[in-house]
C-alpha cells in the first residue's frame, strides 16, 4: 500500500503544564506533528509562547464548549453556562442544551458569539491556524459546524477534524467499553454524513480517516503498532492526549486516561521503525 500520510495530533494543548511539556517533547523527539490549542485554558499563554519557538508544530483551535469556561464575559453568553460561569461538564447533556438553544434567536447569537470569540483569541496569538477541532468533538454539533463554516473565510479555517474509523478493528484491538464505542460510532457517523458535504461545499478540507476516538486516553504503543500496518491510502489523522502525568486540571474529566503511556508511544523507537517500514509519511493539515 502506498501514498499513506499521517497527521499525529495532541489535544488539550494549553490545558496544563503537564500537557504542554508532553506535546513539545513528542514533537521534538517523537512523531507528533500537530497540536490543538485550548485558547482560554490556564496554560494557554505558555503553550502559545512555546509554539512560536517550534514553527514546525502545526497548531489548530481546540474549540471548548463543554468542560471549560467561555472566552466571552459570562454576561454575554448566559444561556451557554451554569451558575458558576462554566459550560456543562457532560458532553451529551451539553449537546442537547445546544440543540435547545436553536429554538431561541438570542441563544443562537450567544453560541455564535462564543465561537467567534475563541477564533478571535486564536487569531490574536499570531499563530497560523492549521485546523479546527473541538473538545469532546463538540465542533461537529449541528448548531456549531455551520457557524464555523460561516466564519471560515474571516478566520482562515481551511481544515476541520471529522472522526472516522473502523469500529470492528477498534473492538478487535480492545473490547473494553464496547457499548460506548458503538454509541460513538452511530452518533459520529451521522454527524459525519452532515459535516463532510457541508465542509466540501465550503472548500474546507478534512482527513480521509481520523483515529483515536474509540481508543481515547489509551493510544498506547501496542495500539499504534496494530494501527500502522492497516492504515489505508490517503491522509489519516491520529489524535491523542499525551501528558507527562495526569494533569490535576483534567483529572475529573479524564479519569483512567493513560497520559504517560500515550507520550511513551509517541516517543517509541518501535513506532518510528513501523512508520518507516510501512512507508507512512508524517504530515500536518497545513501540508495536505
Amino acid at each position: 500500500m502506498t501514498g499513506r500520510r499521517l497527521i499525529v495530533s495532541g489535544d488539550d494543548f494549553g490545558a496544563a503544564p503537564e500537557v504542554n511539556a508532553a506535546v513539545l517533547r513528542a514533537h521534538r523527539e517523537g512523531i507528533l506533528t500537530s497540536a490543538s490549542l485550548m485558547v482560554n485554558a490556564a496554560a494557554a499563554p505558555a503553550a502559545v509562547a512555546a509554539a512560536r519557538e517550534h514553527r514546525r508544530l502545526a497548531v489548530g483551535l481546540h474549540l471548548v464548549l463543554v468542560q471549560g469556561r467561555p472566552v466571552s464575559p459570562p454576561e454575554r453568553v448566559p444561556m451557554l453556562i451554569g451558575r458558576r460561569g462554566a459550560f456543562g461538564e457532560r458532553p451529551v447533556t451539553s449537546g442537547f442544551r445546544y440543540a435547545w438553544v436553536r429554538c431561541s434567536r438570542i441563544g443562537r447569537r450567544q453560541l455564535e458569539r462564543e465561537i467567534e470569540a475563541q477564533l478571535a483569541a486564536f487569531e490574536q496569538t499570531g499563530l497560523p491556524l492549521a485546523h479546527v477541532d473541538g473538545h469532546c468533538n463538540m465542533h461537529l454539533h449541528p448548531m456549531v459546524l455551520p457557524v464555523l463554516v460561516r466564519c471560515a473565510s474571516r478566520f482562515g479555517i481551511r481544515a476541520v477534524r471529522i472522526p472516522h474509523e473502523d469500529l470492528g478493528a477498534a473492538l478487535r484491538h480492545d473490547r473494553r467499553c464496547a457499548g460506548r464505542k458503538t454509541f460513538e460510532q452511530v452518533v459520529f457517523r451521522a454527524l459525519g454524513c452532515f459535516a463532510r458535504p457541508t465542509l466540501r461545499r465550503a472548500g474546507i478540507r478534512c482527513a480521509d480517516r481520523v483515529y483515536g476516538m474509540h481508543q481515547t486516553g489509551h493510544v498506547t504503543e501496542a495500539y499504534l503498532l496494530d494501527l500502522l500496518p492497516r492504515l489505508p491510502a490517503g491522509v489519516s489523522e491520529l489524535y491523542c492526549h499525551p501528558a507527562e502525568r495526569q494533569p490535576p486540571a483534567l483529572a475529573r474529566y479524564q479519569a483512567g486516561y493513560e497520559h504517560a503511556r500515550e507520550l511513551a508511544a509517541l516517543l517509541s523507537p518501535r513506532v518510528r521503525a513501523a512508520l518507516a517500514r510501512e512507508g507512512i509519511e508524517l504530515t500536518t493539515y497545513r501540508g495536505i
